[in-house]
């Protein structure tokens, strides 16, 4: 019996095409235009996976806007909205998975429903 188990990159980058290429630069247009077209019906993709060389675009990228002190590591980062997932390849891009029903996710979806005083006196018991 094998119990040998292989770990292979999540997601299987042999298995699934990369979206999109970089050259020397990240192009947060290019990433932008491909999320676009990723949404329908209210639902976006949840992930941004990247392989060495996104990741290390997508740092400089970061460190030219906020600072490089401030972007230290991608883990526990969020671009444009999707979790960045680093995953071990030299060089992968994919926006995947599923956000939940965007209107769960909004604050005005948050907020008590609106009652008519009125109508809510008519069915409050009075003593």
């Amino acid at each position: 019996m094998n119990t040998h188990q292989e770990s292979a990159p999540f997601p299987d980058s042999t298995m699934v095409a990369s979206e999109l290429s970089f050259g020397d630069y990240w192009s947060p247009e290019a990433v932008s235009n491909l999320i676009r077209s990723k949404c329908s019906f209210g639902e976006t993709p949840s992930f941004l996976f990247v392989g060495k060389k996104e990741a290390g675009l997508l740092q400089e990228h970061l460190a030219e806007v906020f600072g490089r002190e401030a972007v230290s590591t991608l883990h526990g980062t969020y671009y444009m909205g999707l979790e960045v997932v680093e995953i071990e390849v030299e060089s992968f891009f994919f926006a995947g998975g599923r956000k939940t029903v965007r209107t769960l996710q909004d604050p005005i979806a948050r907020r008590p429903a609106w009652r008519d005083r009125e109508t809510e006196a008519l069915w409050q018991f009075r003593i």
